[in-house]
């Protein structure tokens, strides 16, 4: 499936207008280190909706020690980019040689000197990061069909969680088979009264 279509729909209790935060794990890493906020909900009052895309694709791009970015290239699983440097100056293209494993995407610095930052995106959104690459080293990425989503405060779209805030999103959402659905918050709520928000999908269309 090349686009899940998406709807977020706060049924909650919620009185405190709060935010919602949704990620991916690059399952490459260290699980739980760090993640970068993908998508963030605000001012979803009860009852609103909030629709978006999750596309199967993802776009890669990297900057250099000069403060360079380069274009977003659609990677696709199993395909590596190097950054190089060329008549132009420095610019990250296709590599003929391919990843190490078929579900990765790798980025690999090719130049002869200075770091870079290799970066992930999905939906034009950034979704995840390595930054700090020598000359010869690599960034791999690799996703399965699955987001968390939880509610965290002073968070906006692109800002890199640590553990301690990934440790508050307990809500794990696997997309695996689906075209699309409704994910609803419930819970919340104020004082005595106030419960856990719970995230759940509905109208899942396969």
């Amino acid at each position: 499936m090349e686009k899940i279509k998406l709807n977020f729909i706060n049924r909650s209790g919620d009185t405190n207008n709060s935010t919602v935060v949704i990620f991916q794990q690059n399952v490459a890493e260290d699980f739980g280190e760090i993640a970068i906020a993908w998508q963030v909900i605000k001012n979803c009052g009860t009852l609103d909706n909030h629709p978006f895309v999750y596309s199967s694709n993802f776009q890669v791009s990297a900057s250099d020690s000069y403060g360079n970015y380069t274009p977003q290239l659609t990677a696709y699983e199993g395909q590596a980019f190097d950054m190089l440097k060329s008549n132009s100056g420095d610019i990250l293209q296709l590599s003929s040689i391919p990843a190490t494993s078929s579900t990765e995407v790798e980025v690999r610095n090719q130049l002869m000197q200075g770091a870079i930052n290799a970066y992930c995106y999905r939906d034009g959104k950034l979704l995840a990061a390595k930054t700090g690459l020598a000359p010869g080293q690599k960034a791999v990425f690799e996703f399965q069909p699955r987001i968390y989503i939880g509610v965290v405060s002073q968070i906006e779209e692109g800002d890199v969680m640590n553990s301690a805030i990934i440790s508050q999103v307990n809500s794990e959402i696997n997309l695996f088979g689906i075209s699309s659905a409704d994910i609803v918050m419930t819970g919340g709520g104020s004082g005595k009264s106030s419960v856990p928000f719970y995230f759940t999908l509905e109208n899942i269309n396969r």
